[in-house]
């Protein structure tokens, strides 16, 4: 199931349609102005067989009738299986909605942008059918905003440098930036990229930087933002108190836990899941049943 780090990445761009242009202007790409921007239905599942769903997909109208589909596709680490689902993908949008269609792959370390830059080949060595060149976004060639004059001129962008940028070493900078960008604009904008801020830097240093910035009752939007991340700590204190429980139960049992399986449990946030598995954990002969 993907992480919500890994939605706030594409969803950035399905909430913000402007930050296209910054992306398309930041690559160096020829982009038409758009007078209709529409998200596009995601599922690319046919008749039946293999479900086939990519993370956003846009649909991009000019003024004289011309059409473009964008597909934003979020990039955790390297993976050479999603090189078979983004061709299907991309002919599957083509035909339905008979126009062109780009990959656009958005990744927070340079290591899976290097590997997503790389053409992905179909076909016989030396004479592939199909080739596959997705346009990446990701630390090597997003803009490091750490300028807060900067930042206040486009926070959507400045969002987007900081979550790009969640384990680079200007990160904190980049933070500090925003931080005094949010006070420019109005609350509900403000606790939006707030939110999702902390959601698409994930699990790490930066987000605890945040977190502190979003606790110093400096500007109006916080106390509300302040509040939330004390019921989120207190919610998170009690699905740990419930994993626990599955877990010693599953060892007074004496099932074997695997390490994905303690860290599936652990990581598990949503208290009704969690008290779904308390109640099997004194049933079940294996812990993988849990999930099933």
């Amino acid at each position: 199931m993907p992480s919500s780090r890994h939605e706030a990445l594409h969803r950035i761009f399905r909430d913000n349609p402007g930050l296209f242009s910054h992306a398309f202007k930041i690559l160096k790409i020829d982009f038409p102005a758009s007078s209709e921007v529409a998200v596009i239905d995601t599922d690319l599942t046919e008749i039946k067989p293999i479900d086939r769903r990519c993370d956003t997909m846009m649909l991009f109208k000019t003024p004289w009738g011309s059409k473009q589909v964008v597909i934003i596709e979020s990039q955790m680490q390297k993976d050479d299986g999603k090189v078979a689902a983004w061709a299907h993908y991309i002919s599957y949008a083509h035909i339905k909605y008979e126009c062109p269609v780009l990959l656009l792959v958005i990744c927070q370390d340079e290591t899976t942008a290097r590997w997503a830059r790389e053409p992905k080949r179909i076909g016989l060595p030396g004479r592939p059918c199909l080739v596959i060149y997705p346009i990446v976004l990701g630390p090597g060639n997003v803009p490091r905003i750490t300028d807060p004059e900067e930042a206040s001129k486009d926070v959507v962008l400045a969002m987007f440098s900081a979550v790009t940028h969640a384990h680079s070493p200007e990160v904190d900078a980049i933070l500090e930036a925003l931080d005094v960008a949010l006070d420019t604009v109005d609350t509900d904008t403000a606790n939006y990229i707030a939110e999702q801020t902390e959601i698409g830097l994930g699990a790490g240093p930066a987000r605890q930087t945040w977190r502190r910035l979003m606790t110093m009752q400096n500007y109006r939007f916080k106390s509300e933002f302040a509040e939330m991340l004390r019921n989120e700590g207190r919610i998170e204190g009690e699905a740990r108190g419930e994993a626990k429980s599955v877990l010693r139960i599953l060892k007074r049992r004496g099932i074997h836990v695997t390490e994905s399986a303690r860290e599936r449990i652990l990581s598990c946030t949503d208290l009704a899941l969690l008290e779904t598995w308390l109640d099997q954990s004194f049933e079940v002969t294996t812990a993988e049943q849990l999930f099933d």
